[in-house]
């Protein structure tokens, strides 16, 4: 079986962990493209490719092209690239495939809702895939390539995947930024934040019954004004902190 010949456009978190996806499904990795030679070499030498700094360099011949770059490159890429027949796929959770329709006449979109930082090892296996086609044929084309890699395919739109995209931020970015946000409570006051772990462990679980409103806890849940004012005070000295704490407190008084 003639293995499916791939570029990638781009070599930082999120083309670094798809190029390894595809590489270690049996695709073979022919060039990684990006403004950083060091970056690409980095990536190239792991995955068998040639690294390159020079969009004017990329084989022509590739099967599929993957396009791991921001949504300003993306629209600056469209303005050079022209690959006639080739399947090229952006990353983008927040742009439309059409910007693509300059450079191929079969394109679309392979996006994942996940969090991926270049270092860390990712069991692909589970990685949700969101993928969009401009045609029924491409699509599928972009879903056959994709279930090497992953059974979990979620074919979307572009407004579906606007709002998975912000849902994504409200699930990890916001949530990672609160966690930060206990983090450096606990060790102003001495304290060993990993104690909080088993919390953390716990609270992901409840996405295994329904709704999240129901399976709220804690005293805003519970209307326990006098716990509000006690930690209020405690957060006297930190007015960004204090005015999240009120407007969570409002929207989960709000919501149970």
């Amino acid at each position: 079986m003639k293995k499916t010949n791939i570029s990638i456009v781009g070599a930082g978190n999120v083309g670094t962990h798809l190029a390894l996806a595809l590489y270690g499904a049996g695709c073979s990795i022919r060039q990684v493209l990006s403004r950083s030679l060091e970056h690409a070499q980095l990536l190239a030498r792991r995955i068998d490719a040639q690294a390159i700094n020079d969009w004017r360099r990329l084989d022509e011949d590739a099967d599929v092209y993957l396009l791991a770059v921001s949504d300003d490159s993306l629209y600056d890429l469209a303005l050079d690239l022209r690959l006639g027949d080739a399947l090229v796929v952006h990353t983008s959770g927040t742009t439309p495939a059409t910007v693509l329709k300059p450079v191929s006449r079969r394109y679309g979109v392979v996006w994942s809702p996940q969090t991926f930082v270049r270092d860390i090892a990712m069991d692909y296996s589970r990685l949700p895939l969101c993928i969009e086609g401009n045609t029924a044929q491409t699509e599928a084309a972009i879903e056959e390539l994709m279930e090497q890699v992953s059974t979990h395919i979620y074919r979307l739109g572009y407004e579906q995947r606007r709002h998975a995209h912000l849902a994504s931020v409200m699930v990890s970015n916001f949530v990672n930024a609160l966690n930060a946000m206990a983090q450096k409570h606990m060790r102003e006051c001495g304290m060993d934040f990993e104690m909080l772990r088993p919390l953390a462990e716990q609270t992901l679980g409840k996405w295994d019954y329904g709704d999240l409103w129901l399976q709220q806890t804690g005293p805003a849940a519970r209307r326990d004004m006098k716990t509000i004012e006690s930690q209020r005070r405690l957060l006297a000295d930190e007015p960004e902190a204090l005015d999240l704490y009120n407007r969570l407190t409002e929207l989960i008084m709000k919501n149970t």
